[in-house]
């Protein structure tokens, strides 16, 4: 669906959105319309049914009012025929109703857009009424009429041949009869034409559809500066996230200052653990690999914060957790240890710099 003026981008979801919100949105009238007549014919039978009973009711209690002519009673008794009539009503006017509501929702939902009444100037272009009576829309409108008209007429003159048939071979039929074979044979006829105006409708939905997303094509640069102007400048967000890491890792640096100990590899990767026994389990408050666990193994030194040599242990735990959260189960003995050793060298009064521990051992 590309054109020459390089439109060969799908609408974007915004684009979309926005064309919904401004009014322009494929639609066709003879959905809603047909639609509805073809449902109000289902019910049209019982319309006719309780309007001859209200008719009848309406009627037989006439000559009771006639002979005693009481405003009251004549009030009451009109009163009793419009009510009757309304209830009789009501099933094919909300038939009638949900129909239109359906279809409307059907196609776009059911939006009112100020900016498709305001009066443009455009429209009163005589140029341009030219070139619309005689483009690609009023083509295919004209084409919808005659064959809509053809189908039709040609549906409506075989139903009716067949009623004449029918009548006039049963000469001998009751009038009630003959009338109740014309009516089934009229209300089959309209619901037969407004199935066929249904389909062409729907016909008309799909072209009007297609028309609206081949204007609303976009452009390659149309797209990309759409997702710029949402999402923003991929640059600039790179750059924002960049220094939200900057952030962070600053953050991890000034929290070394207060670890317990640090597990390094030695020199690859460094984990800071925090032992906090009113908070659980020891927590990782900084780690890193390269640089970053180089200038970990600067700030403990400055620090006098205990370094820890075990490789399995610390590429263990760097993999395993995040910052801030309390290692896994299958640690606590590994880790135990390690506190416990740097407890004991505390006790001693050497706890700074860097040691190495046979005794330590990751987990199993």
């Amino acid at each position: 669906m590309s054109d020459k003026s390089g439109k060969s981008e799908k609408p974007t979801a915004r684009k979309l959105r926005d064309a919904r919100r401004e009014g322009q949105i494929a639609k066709s009238p003879e959905v809603g319309g047909w639609g509805g007549l073809l449902a109000a014919s289902f019910v049209l039978p019982h319309l006719f049914s309780a309007t001859k009973t209200a008719v009848q009711d309406l009627l037989g209690q006439v000559p009771a009012t006639v002979s005693d002519p009481d405003p009251q009673k004549a009030l009451a008794l009109l009163a009793t025929g419009l009510r009757t009539m309304a209830f009789a009503l009501a099933p094919f006017l909300l038939t009638l109703l949900v129909s239109g509501v359906a279809a409307t929702a059907s196609q776009g939902g059911i939006r009112l857009s100020a900016k498709r009444m305001r009066p443009k100037l455009e429209r009163f272009n005589l140029l341009e009424s030219v070139k619309r009576m005689f483009g690609p829309h009023s083509t295919w409108e004209l084409a919808k009429a005659l064959s809509k008209s053809v189908v039709a007429g040609y549906l409506v003159w075989q139903a009716g041949r067949k009623l004449t048939t029918s009548l006039l071979g049963h000469g001998s039929m009751q009038l009630t009869s003959a009338l109740a074979d014309t009516a089934g044979s009229a209300l089959l006829m309209l619901r037969i034409v407004a199935m066929v105006a249904l389909i062409f409708g729907l016909a008309d939905y799909f072209v009007a559809w297609r028309r609206i997303r081949k204007q609303l094509m976009m452009t390659r640069r149309e797209v990309i500066d759409e997702h710029r102007t949402s999402e923003g400048d991929p640059h600039v967000k790179a750059a924002m996230r960049s220094r939200a890491q900057a952030l962070a890792r600053n953050r991890m640096m000034q929290d070394v200052k207060t670890a317990d100990v640090v597990i390094v590899n030695p020199t690859h990767v460094a984990v800071a653990l925090r032992y906090d026994p009113t908070r659980g389990a020891p927590r990782v408050i900084a780690k890193g690999k390269g640089v970053v666990a180089g200038r970990i193994r600067e700030l403990a030194t400055e620090n006098r914060i205990p370094m820890v040599e075990d490789v399995p242990l610390a590429r263990a735990l760097h993999a395993a957790c995040d910052l801030g959260q309390e290692i896994p189960e299958d640690f606590y003995t590994a880790v135990a240890r390690v506190l416990a050793f740097v407890m004991s060298l505390r006790a001693k009064g050497s706890a700074a710099g860097s040691h190495r521990v046979t005794t330590v051992r990751r987990p199993a």
